[in-house]
Formats: structure tokens, C-alpha cells, sequence
């Protein structure tokens, strides 16, 4: 076994032009949502009133539905201008479709049911109350920033009367140029300088907007549903390692336990006959005690290794790695240990059973000469990587150990990858977030 520790990267600083490249991105995010505004909100009184005028007959609710469907149009174009301001991954709702032989009026009637239409048409419609606000304040802040850190430029070719009064002479700081100069341009400075943090705070008082009208809901469900899948992985995972438990004590330590007490009672029966073979007896059972403990032991580490709980994943990994059948390169970030504070103990138990069981594999299955175990944080997230040179041919499927490993996960919130193809090599791979 070779531990090679591993550092974590230093996070890059981050530099000036990519605030510059912020403000611009925040800003053309402003004032591009002026006109999409205008247009939502033109569309969506134009077509309310037709409906509206139309409900009589029955093109109204044609009308209607062709209304939603442009809202549904503006709204995906929004969901596309999202992630650059809020720095999260797009996400669109899952309307509610027409089946494929559905007729006209079945089809009509579909957008007319789905809650997400209608947020979509509420979107375009009031985006202009945040727009129209949005997009004056942001102007201002570029115009005066911009013209009054330039004034210093073209303040001479400003025309003046003898009754013009500077703003610098009503609050006193004199009537000279070299005031006027100073104060607007201080003024101009001041904009500039704010201007990341206003530009901000419009693009997101205009995505706070979009984000909580049109992926609200898809994110709640999205959570829901995630949250539903680590539920039925955390039992399904609970309950494969009951069942194994439940088939170990059963194969080892209770089998040991039914030979120790008839070998016991054949002790007890042979002491007044024969002393002799009542003290052979009497050794085999202690050979067999000895034997349960240590299965007993051996079962112990498999549902919560004392090393573990005592100090830490890097040395339970190491002592796990030294127990390898194959040579096992251990790459163990150096800050996971205790000197570096330890992870919860749901995710340091979950990293230690992914490493055990993919070791496992590998040792039963792969036929390989080498193994590789990385355990290193990434941001968020704790990578557990285990690859092999062995055979491939590692797959999910239930019933198999990977299986569990992959509930493990699903469970803890995770995400869990197997690259295996056939000849190999072999890589699992759990993503875990701390």
C-alpha cells in the first residue's frame, strides 16, 4: 500500500476584468429585459382583450391558449437569460402535454389546465413593473458615472451665462473651475464605483422575479423528487445491509455459537468419565470463542469501524488499503484529517463504505494487479474515486455490490458513477457533498 498525500488546489483569485465582465453581463441583462417586457406585457393585454372580446364564440379560447403558448415562448427565452446572473443551472418545468391522437379542442384546453401557463403569462405581464424602474435607475447610475468621471474633458466646451450658478457654488465650495471640476467628477467617480453593486442589485431584483414565477415551482418539484429518490435509496440501502448482516451472523457467528454449546454440554457429560477428553472438548471451545469473537469483530468494522470514529477517514482508508489483496495506491487529502477538521460523520461513513465495497470488488471480481483509491475535497463536494486495471465489466445492476454503493450515495445525497467497459479499466466514482 502507497499513501500519496494530496492538496487541495488554491482558489484562484479573482480578477478585475471579470468584475468588469459582471457588470457588463448584469447590464445587458437589464436593459435587454426592457423590450422582452414590452413585448410580454403588449402580447399578453392584446391577447387577454381578444379573448376576452371572443369568449362569445368559440375562437376565444383558441385565442387563449395561442396567448399562453407566446408567454411559454418568452418565458423559456428568459430561463435562457438566467443562469448568468443567478449562477445556477437552467431549469424548465415539465408542461403538460396533449397525447399524440388528441383532437383540436383537446389540445386547446391542455395549456388552459397547467399552473405553469398560467405563471408564465403573470411573468409577462408584470415584468414590466420591474423593468421599467430597473432599467431608468441603471442608466442614470451609467450616465452620471461615466459623464462625470469624463467632465474633467469637455467641461470647457460646456456653455455658460453670468446668471448660471454650479452646483458647487450653491453648496459652497466656490464659483472656480477647479471646484466645478472636482465635485463632478467626485460625483462621477462615486457612480462608477457603485455601479457593480447597483447593476446587481437590479439584475437580480429582475431574475428574483423570473426565478420565483417560472422555476419556482419546477425546483420544488425537482427537490421533492430528489429528496423522494434519497429516501427510497437510504431504505433500500439500509435494508441490503440488514439483509447482509443478517447473512453473516448467520453463516459465521451463530453456527460457531449452536458447536460451542454442544460442545459444552459434551464437556459437562464427559467430566465425571472422562476427565481427558473433557478437557479437549473444553479447548475446542475456547478455539471456537476465540474464532466467534473475531468474525464478531470482523462483522463490527464492517457497520461502524472503530478506527473510524477514533481518527478519521485517512487512517481508516490506510488501514482498509493495508488489508488489500493487490497493491493499493492511497491518494488521501491531508486536510481531511483531524488536524484539518473532520467531515460529518454520515459522509465520512458513506466515503469509507464506497471504498470498502469497490475494494471488495476488486479483490473478488476484477483480476487486477493494481488499484488506485483518491479521496480529495473539490468545493462542495467530497470526491471518492477507486480504479482498477482489472477486467471492466462492472455494471449496476441490483443484486450486485455496486448497487448498494450507489443507494449509499443516492441516500447521502450524492452522486454515483461506474466506468467499466469490457478489457477494462475500472472506475467508481462518488460525489459527496460535504
Amino acid at each position: 500500500m502507497t499513501a500519496v498525500p494530496v492538496g487541495s488546489a488554491p482558489a484562484p483569485a479573482t480578477p478585475v476584468h471579470s468584475l468588469a465582465r459582471q457588470v457588463l453581463r448584469d447590464s445587458g441583462y437589464v436593459l435587454f429585459g426592457l423590450p422582452l417586457a414590452l413585448v410580454g406585457f403588449v402580447l399578453t393585454v392584446a391577447g387577454i382583450s381578444l379573448t376576452a372580446a371572443l369568449l362569445v364564440t368559440t375562437l376565444g379560447l383558441p385565442v387563449l391558449a395561442g396567448t399562453l403558448y407566446a408567454a411559454r415562448a418568452l418565458a423559456d427565452l428568459e430561463r435562457l437569460r438566467l443562469p448568468a446572473v443567478l449562477h445556477l443551472p437552467r431549469v424548465r418545468p415539465d408542461y403538460l402535454t396533449p397525447a399524440p391522437d388528441a383532437r383540436f379542442w383537446r389540445r386547446v384546453v391542455v395549456p388552459l389546465r397547467d399552473l405553469q401557463s398560467w405563471l408564465d403569462l403573470l411573468h409577462a405581464f408584470g415584468k414590466l413593473l420591474v423593468a421599467l424602474p430597473t432599467v431608468v435607475v441603471l442608466i442614470v447610475w451609467w450616465a452620471v458615472g461615466v459623464a462625470g468621471t469624463l467632465y474633467g474633458a469637455y467641461d470647457w466646451a460646456i456653455p455658460r451665462g453670468p446668471d448660471d450658478q454650479d452646483l458647487s457654488q450653491l453648496l459652497g465650495m466656490g464659483d472656480g473651475t477647479a471646484a466645478r471640476i472636482f465635485l463632478n467628477t467626485a460625483i462621477g467617480v462615486f457612480f462608477l464605483f457603485t455601479l457593480p453593486l447597483v447593476a446587481r442589485a437590479c439584475a437580480r431584483l429582475q431574475a428574483g422575479l423570473a426565478r420565483s414565477l417560472l422555476t419556482g415551482v419546477a425546483e420544488m418539484r425537482n427537490r421533492i423528487t430528489t429528496l423522494e429518490e434519497q429516501k427510497r435509496a437510504a431504505v433500500s440501502a439500509e435494508a441490503s445491509a440488514l439483509r447482509r448482516l443478517e447473512r453473516d451472523i448467520h453463516d459465521g457467528p451463530q453456527q460457531r455459537l449452536v458447536r460451542l454449546a454442544m460442545d459444552l454440554s459434551r464437556a459437562r457429560e464427559q467430566l465425571a468419565s472422562d476427565p481427558e477428553a473433557a478437557r479437549r472438548t473444553l479447548d475446542e471451545a475456547v478455539g471456537q470463542t476465540r474464532e466467534t469473537l473475531a468474525e464478531l469483530r470482523a462483522l463490527s468494522r464492517g457497520i461502524a469501524p472503530p478506527i473510524l470514529v477514533d481518527r478519521g477517514l485517512p487512517s481508516a482508508l490506510a488501514a482498509l488499503a493495508g488489508r488489500g489483496l493487490i497493491p493499493i495506491e492511497l491518494r488521501v487529502d491531508p486536510a481531511l484529517g483531524a488536524s484539518g477538521g473532520r467531515l460529518d460523520p454520515a459522509v465520512e461513513s458513506t466515503a469509507y463504505f464506497v471504498v470498502a465495497e469497490a475494494l471488495t470488488n476488486v479483490a473478488k471480481h476484477s483480476r487486477a494487479t493494481e488499484c488506485r483509491v483518491t479521496v480529495e475535497r473539490d468545493g462542495p463536494l467530497l470526491r471518492v474515486a477507486v480504479a482498477d486495471d482489472g477486467d471492466g465489466g462492472a455494471h449496476l445492476a441490483k443484486g450486485h455490490g455496486l448497487a448498494g454503493i450507489a443507494d449509499r450515495v443516492r441516500a447521502a445525497g450524492g452522486r454515483f458513477t461506474v466506468t467499466s467497459p469490457p478489457g477494462g479499466p475500472t472506475e467508481v466514482r462518488a460525489d459527496l457533498p460535504r
